[in-house]
């Protein structure tokens, strides 16, 4: 008897682990063989510079995001806007703080101007992303190329502003990390917006 019900709880188990194996196994390439939205987005981030931080940031975004380009491109973006804009806020806090000397103040002020303008440059494109129509695709995702590209740029010559001895480690560190950290998600955005690009539909 114990025979017997040892080998029906090795039946179920096996049958338990072959059930789940398959439900991976779908889950993995979704229905009917279309890839599933996680997978989706490792194969997109594949194609951006920074491969890993794409993965990591549009992951949580996937069952909004799907398997669609636009949505990508558009997730990649405001992600990109609310990690800007609170690196802008702590800019602003840091800029302000007791005991910076003259040239980190004058560094801080100038990243802080940078960043604002990346703020103000994502914003635009988001806009524009939520307005676009067949007919003006074209000329609508060149402005937002063009705005993406211009944001990059900033965050680029904040991070340069760093590079130099012109502040202290500490505060050197936190500030290049944070603004390395939105390049890095501006530059995968607007790769997934490239690619976007070149779908040619609305």
């Amino acid at each position: 008897m114990e025979a017997s019900s040892s080998s029906h709880v090795l039946t179920a188990l096996l049958s338990l682990f072959i059930f789940n194996s398959h439900m991976n196994a779908i889950s993995a390439t979704g229905v009917a063989g279309k890839p599933s939205s996680t997978e989706f987005i490792r194969t997109s981030c594949s194609a951006t510079t920074y491969p890993t931080l794409c993965i990591t940031s549009l992951s949580s975004h996937a069952s909004a995001i799907q398997t669609s380009p636009k949505l990508l491109a558009h997730t990649a973006l405001s992600v990109t806007l609310d990690t800007t804009q609170s690196t802008s806020a702590m800019m602003v806090k840091l800029s302000q703080s007791h005991g910076l000397s003259p040239r980190e103040v004058a560094a801080m002020q100038d990243c802080v101007e940078e960043v604002g303008d990346s703020v103000d440059q994502l914003r635009k494109s988001l806009g524009e992303m939520n307005q676009i129509k067949g007919s003006n695709f074209a000329l609508m995702m060149s402005d937002i190329q063009t705005w993406v590209s211009a944001a990059l740029t900033d965050a680029d010559t904040c991070s340069e502003g760093f590079s130099g001895n012109n502040m202290n480690g500490n505060m050197k560190n936190i500030v290049r990390g944070r603004i390395v950290n939105i390049a890095h998600l501006t530059s995968n955005a607007l790769a997934l917006i490239n690619s976007y690009a070149s779908t040619l539909h609305g």
